[in-house]
């Protein structure tokens, strides 16, 4: 692993093989006495970040695209199309839209203070952590980056040590294109990660699993901390007969196959009535080959899994009910092949954690009623896609289900709208970003009264109190 870059400073190794003199608390407190100085806190501070960070993506696509090669296969219009495209509009829609959504915002205050003035004011809630995930190293950091930054923020980055060739490019990125001493970036594995969670912060971005989202309430807890959570969860799937059932399989076969189903918002699971599970699977069958030809494996357009455990732990889920198409797998290419499983067992083992792979099982219900009570009685997951022309039935799950977010005839497009805020609910997340959600994210909602020369009514309330006052106060 490579340390980070070498403006930092040098310093004595430690068994981590991190510069003593970059380790995560000396790290942190160098980002907090940067904010302390009251840099980050003018637009322009921002608007610099924000474009550093667009000319950071910008000048570096084919390094970037062969970052996620290595770490994840990607073909490099994946990469562009999920990693580096998003993150670029996110910022130049954050640049755009700075000075609205950080202005003062006034509000009515009661007659009964007399002449006064009421706002709210979004002021940066001071140093924040994030640390990322290795699934979508780049977008799913440097996201919540460019919104942290448009708040006024200093920044400590914690990218996945999973994706090393990734963490090793933003360690050369972050310090050229950023403000190298507002923000930070930390490499490392476990220790680098505890060590950063030992410290106060204003605020804790994490996102990945809920094991670990767990780890850093508790971490968060101790020092009072906030936290946004992006976990994920089992999202679950309804189509019903009066969707094209072709039209489904295709959006489902890329939704579920993009990036070998190692995305937190990717269809896990499909109810559906026995008529319908099955047109849906011949149809997800012919959809997979459109996309990758008759053998997956070879396709430029196919990724890998992360690693070899990952790929142990997916091959382990293969075999559940009747495997209409893939089933195959190579550990050592870290190959597991796009896989739909046909009438899959309610307890099987793959329903019971996020797949976080490409395995589509296909579980077969009686109704829609009946999927209601499938979704409900498991934890509320990060996404609901729901494909139906029945008002009726859209309107029913909608009444009836939780998730973080819904997608009605399609499938994680809701994702890349900015002007929805993504996030969690219950297991599947606490907190949201994207877009001005961002900025609230990352800002303190400051409440400010200015009391004006003239009436003060409150004098009333002030005591001697009497008989009149009091019936004039209370009406009694």
């Amino acid at each position: 692993m490579d340390s980070p870059a070498p403006r930092n400073g040098g310093g004595a190794q430690t068994k981590t093989g991190v510069p003593a003199a970059r380790r995560p608390a000396e790290v942190a407190a160098a980002a907090r006495a940067a904010f302390a100085t009251g840099r980050t806190r003018p637009l322009r501070w921002r608007a610099d970040q924000l474009d550093g960070l667009i000319r950071a993506l910008s000048n570096s696509v084919s390094e970037i695209q062969e970052a996620m090669r290595h770490d994840l296969g990607k073909s490099a219009t994946e990469a562009y199309l999920t990693e580096i495209g998003p993150v670029i509009a996110e910022a130049k829609l954050l640049k755009k839209n700075l000075s609205r959504w950080t202005k003062n915002r006034r509000v009515q205050a009661p007659i009964t203070l007399g002449t006064s003035r009421a706002w709210i004011q979004r002021e940066p809630l001071g140093t924040v952590l994030i640390i990322g995930p290795w699934n979508y190293p780049f977008h799913l950091l440097l996201v919540p980056l460019a919104g942290a930054l448009a708040a006024g923020n200093s920044v400590v980055l914690k990218p996945s040590e999973i994706a090393p060739a990734t963490s090793r490019l933003l360690s050369k990125l972050i310090p050229r294109y950023l403000d190298p001493d507002a923000v930070k970036i930390v490499e490392g594995g476990v220790q680098e990660t505890t060590e950063l969670l030992d410290l106060p912060w204003d605020h804790i971005f994490y996102t990945g699993n809920g094991a670990v989202g767990s780890i850093v309430m508790a971490a968060a807890a101790k020092h009072l901390s906030p936290v946004t959570l992006e976990l994920g969860g089992k999202s679950p799937v309804w189509v019903d007969e009066s969707f094209p059932i072709e039209q489904a399989a295709q959006t489902l076969a890329w939704a579920k196959y993009a990036n070998c189903g190692q995305t937190c918002v990717a269809p896990d699971y499909v109810l559906a009535t026995r008529d319908v599970a099955t047109r849906l699977a011949r149809e997800l069958e012919r959809s997979i080959a459109g996309y990758y030809g008759s053998d997956p494996r070879t396709s430029p357009d196919y990724s890998r899994i992360v690693n070899e455990r990952h790929a142990r732990r997916l091959a382990s889920l293969l075999g559940a009910g009747t495997t209409v198409v893939g089933g195959t797998f190579d550990i050592a290419d870290r190959y597991v092949s796009p896989t739909v499983l046909l009438d899959v067992p309610m307890n099987a083992p793959v329903m019971m954690d996020e797949i976080f792979g490409p395995i589509l099982p296909i579980v077969v219900v009686h109704d829609h009623h009946q999927a209601i009570e499938f979704i409900r009685q498991r934890p509320k997951p990060l996404a609901l896609y729901v494909f139906t022309n029945r008002s009726p039935v859209r309107d029913d799950i909608l009444a009836k289900t939780s998730s973080g977010g819904v997608a009605l005839n399609t499938a994680m497009l809701q994702l890349g709208v900015s002007t929805l805020p993504f996030g969690g609910v219950g297991a599947s997340g606490t907190g949201s970003y994207h877009g001005e959600q961002s900025i609230k994210t990352f800002s303190h909602e400051r409440s400010v009264l200015r009391k004006l020369p003239g009436p003060d009514l409150t004098k009333l309330a002030r005591p001697p109190f009497n008989a009149r006052k009091s019936k004039m106060l209370t009406g009694q």
